[in-house]
């Protein structure tokens, strides 16, 4: 019998996981909360571009919660977390992006107890932080004696990101590099990637100080740079590298780190993305060292992205694809350290009978 899901959100990775859900031979779409008064009401397959599928949206929170449902996925563009309290109390399991990839022991105790009276589980992930930042760097450290650093980093050019007010008014791209010093995103992405550090440092056995070291460098414009929000002028920041890391003697072990570029030309300093080109890497140095570079999960160019961007789709696939996985598991918080190896399913017409 397939599993139940109920998307919370139809953005970007919202639409990209109900395609997916619906896709999946082991999930049931039965569900989807959208915030926008224009969606409410709305059937799915219309959301989606497609043929209506019996589902409406809804933006009535308690009349989604009183659905009978297995699992949600929960996607919107920032986390509440009290609401996820309540799904997790309306005995559905959730899977999620937005974090909960690995937290501090007392916030775990306290989720594990929710989760374990309702008879749930919750589970954070996705692709950065997630499996880029995760459960890639184990998976390689396995190949790997004598472990000395671990490196998790995103390449990309932010023109293809699919959402302007969060380009401009939360990352601060366009703005002077004084404001955006001030940006909260050193704070709000380091609640996931920080997990991330903490997860494999703890893992692997790193003794890393109780802090992580976390650097924020920029480049501005030096001529204009057209964007989604308007061109970026002269002066302004066009390049941001956000970076997290675990220490031990006061050289890092374990790295997690973002390059968002407005394009390659016109910056100061000169950053470049190199020959390799947008892409994930994953590093463990070691005894020997191993070094993998994910491509194919950016777009060819920024119409592209804008349409349909891959790395957005790879996101939301792993939340669907770790749907049945986190309904077969214990209540309770499960990470990657506490689930069998997530897999995808075959295409429709290429599945066994």
């Amino acid at each position: 019998m397939a599993y139940r899901v109920i998307q919370w959100a139809a953005g970007g990775v919202g639409r990209a996981a109900m395609e997916g859900v619906i896709a999946h031979p082991d999930l049931e779409l039965v569900g989807c909360w959208v915030h926008a008064e224009s969606k409410d009401g709305v059937d799915v397959g219309t959301l989606l571009g497609r043929d209506q599928i019996g589902v409406a949206a809804t933006a009535d929170i308690d009349a989604l919660l009183a659905v009978d449902a297995d699992c949600v996925l929960y996607s919107p563009l920032f986390a509440d977390p009290a609401v996820v309290d309540r799904i997790l109390r309306s005995r559905k399991s959730v899977v999620t992006p937005l974090g909960w990839f690995y937290p501090a022991r007392e916030e775990r105790a306290r989720l594990d107890e929710i989760c374990r009276a309702a008879g749930v589980s919750l589970h954070g992930t996705g692709i950065h932080p997630g499996g880029i930042t995760e459960r890639f760097p184990l998976v390689l450290s396995a190949l790997v004696g004598s472990v000395t650093h671990v490196r998790a980093e995103e390449f990309s050019d932010i023109r293809t990101y699919g959402a302007a007010d969060v380009i401009r008014d939360w990352m601060l791209f366009g703005k002077t590099p004084e404001e955006a010093s001030k940006s909260i995103m050193l704070t709000a992405l380091g609640a996931g990637f920080g997990q991330s550090v903490w997860m494999v440092a703890d893992e692997l056995g790193f003794a890393i100080d109780p802090e992580l070291r976390t650097t924020h460098d920029m480049a501005v414009a030096i001529e204009p740079i057209d964007s989604p929000i308007g061109p970026i002028q002269p002066g302004t920041v066009a390049a941001q590298r956000f970076r997290w890391e675990g220490i031990v003697n006061g050289e890092p072990v374990v790295t997690a780190a973002v390059n968002w570029l407005m394009g390659e030309e016109h910056l100061d300093p000169p950053w470049r993305f190199g020959p390799a080109g947008e892409r994930f890497e994953v590093e463990v140095t070691g005894d020997p060292g191993v070094l993998v570079t994910f491509k194919n999960l950016h777009p060819h160019s920024v119409a592209e992205g804008l349409r349909r961007n891959p790395g957005i789709v790879a996101t939301a696939m792993h939340c669907v694809n770790a749907i049945p996985y986190v309904c077969a598991a214990a209540p309770g918080l499960v990470t990657y350290l506490d689930l069998p190896p997530v897999a995808g399913r075959a295409a429709a017409a290429l599945r066994l009978r």
